[in-house]
């Protein structure tokens, strides 16, 4: 259908950084079939402006080069164009996006009204500080419906949800918090379905017939999403999931029952069935993993803690099993910390959540406490992050490491943390900011913003040219000489997504400074390390680190 395509022109496939930071990771897909099949929405991505970036891996006697292009931030990013073709073949009609600098432009969402004669595509510029949607008729010509602007960025909220007048229901932060909208077809606001100091999480249906919507939101906790439905004026918010935990839902087509996959903080992912007044109608699983029982666990504690601001940070605590509190222990934290990316939450497991229990087993505390812009409660919380990584959540967390140093039982001058990814950045911008913490993992970090793709880093800190303070004062690299406490650095060899050289481009600044480190490299690994054998040996080694520094 297509013939110009080629490993720089992309028609109906994604880029790396499209995929990873809009699409959703693992997503290469970049057609859309019209609701009767008779024709295709795709991008064309041209890759040519965009620099390469070369992935090596050592293992093979002939070393593998993995050539990949990849938009630094403020580097030029693929040039993206939208197009529509017949299934049964023919020319391409481009959609008209001439009032966007084809340098500026992203294109975040794709879709098809229902009646298929139109698609509806989103747009941004490259720091997304608005977003569009538009109409695109079969002739290509383009129509914006409506405009979301912020005082910082604009976040994506996925496709409209379409009623069968026409009309469409929007999700939008423009309070500060996620909610329902209700537009006509041409654009016109008909009213705010949800609304409050809380978010809504997703969109899970829609019974047109009783005029009712499906959603999941944090209004009853911001740790534990529960369902909820609302009539589409606004009235009648009724929670429909019961218990306390996190539920995720799937609503049937009819709209007269639901599958909800629950747990707790304690308690394995249970699945079950409901009408859709809550009454049950059939357990399919409830999980009870029988092998849970030959480990001693500690108890799992959810808690509250204030900043020093007053901002209310949610907290899990892991006991040792067997918890003194006469005695005084050591604490490990684990910290992702990014951008409305919480990691504590009120359901079963989390990132390690084994390897937790296990060094919990061996003495330790384990604390993961969510810095304001990572608590995922707002928008309005994670604004305050806008142009500079690294300082408020570092504030946060402190005020956090505060509260557990008052407490009688923990033991103040062994405090380490550790994290991977962003948490691999912001353990590095730790140890090098703070004398709080005796040690670190820092996993996957990201040493210098400037390393790290355009899409993700522009939406919080506008391109380097833009921001060249910023940059600099969020880089750990830059801040080697004041390395306090042990570091143990860990990348994965091969990682496509933040490269092996933030750890090196680190590295030499510590030895430059004369800091000694502990480094270790896994081959064959990207973001992530999960060859069974590798973890066995990585997890072994964090381990032997903690008993050895902590």
């Amino acid at each position: 259908m297509t013939a110009d395509g080629s490993p720089k022109i992309l028609n109906g496939r994604l880029d790396w950084v499209y995929q990873e930071e809009l699409y959703g990771r693992g997503n290469f897909e970049a057609y859309w079939w019209s609701p009767d099949s008779t024709k295709l929405a795709y991008l064309r991505l041209d890759e040519r402006p965009v620099p390469e970036f070369t992935v090596v891996d050592h293992i093979p006697y002939d070393q593998t080069l993995e050539v990949t292009p990849y938009p630094k931030a403020g580097d030029p990013n693929p040039i993206v164009q939208l197009g529509i073709i017949n299934a049964a073949g023919g020319a391409t009609r481009w959609v008209d996006t001439f009032k966007y600098q084809p340098s500026d432009l992203l294109i975040v969402r794709v879709t098809w009204t229902p009646d298929g004669h139109k698609v509806v595509y989103q747009a941004q510029n490259r720091e997304q500080t608005f977003l569009d949607v538009n109409f695109a008729g079969d002739d290509g010509k383009s129509t914006t419906i409506l405009r979301e602007t912020s005082k910082a960025w604009v976040g994506i909220n996925d496709n409209p949800n379409f009623l069968k007048d026409g009309s469409f229901l929007w999700q939008s932060e423009r309070s500060g918090w996620n909610h329902f909208y209700h537009y006509s077809s041409d654009g016109k606001l008909l009213g705010q379905v949800t609304e409050g100091r809380w978010e809504v999480s997703s969109f899970e249906g829609l019974d047109e017939a009783k005029g009712l919507l499906y959603f999941t939101a944090t209004e009853h906790s911001p740790i534990a999403p529960q369902a909820y439905r609302i009539k589409l004026d606004g009235t009648g918010l009724t929670r429909v999931t019961t218990g306390e935990g996190s539920h995720k839902v799937a609503i049937s087509p009819d709209s007269k029952l639901f599958i909800d996959t629950w747990s707790d903080i304690n308690t394995p992912t249970q699945t079950r069935l409901y009408d859709v007044d809550g009454k049950l109608v059939r357990v399919i699983a409830e999980n009870k993993v029988a092998a849970l029982r030959e480990y001693k666990l500690g108890a799992s504690q959810l808690l509250q803690v204030k900043t020093r601001d007053g901002f209310e940070m949610e907290a899990m605590m892991i006991k040792p099993p067997d918890f003194d509190p006469q005695k005084k222990y050591p604490v490990l934290e684990f910290t992702y910390s990014g951008p409305h990316a919480p990691s504590v939450k009120n359901g079963w497991g989390g990132s390690a959540y084994m390897w937790h229990q296990m060094m919990a087993q061996k003495g330790y505390i384990i604390w993961i406490c969510d810095n304001r812009t990572a608590s995922g409660k707002s928008l309005e919380s994670t604004l305050p992050v806008y142009k500079n990584f690294g300082e408020l959540e570092l504030r946060d967390l402190e005020d956090g490491i505060a509260w557990l140093k008052s407490q009688p039982y923990v033991d103040a001058s062994r405090i380490g943390i550790w994290g991977w990814s962003y948490g691999g950045f912001m353990t590095s911008y730790a140890l090098t900011h703070s004398q709080s913490f005796k040690m670190g993992i820092s996993g996957g970090t990201v040493s210098d913003w400037r390393n790290y793709d355009s899409i993700y880093t522009e939406r919080y800190m506008l391109t380097p040219q833009n921001n060249p303070e910023g940059y600099r004062k969020s880089s750990p690299v830059h801040y080697a000489k004041d390395l306090h406490g042990k570091l143990l650095l860990i990348h994965g060899a091969i990682d496509d997504n933040v490269h092996v050289q933030n750890t090196i481009q680190f590295v030499y600044e510590l030895q430059k400074a004369g800091k000694q480190f502990q480094l270790m490299l896994y081959p064959k690994s990207r973001h992530g390390v999960t060859d069974p054998l590798l973890v066995k040996q990585m997890r072994q080694m964090m381990t032997d680190y903690v008993l050895a520094n902590l």
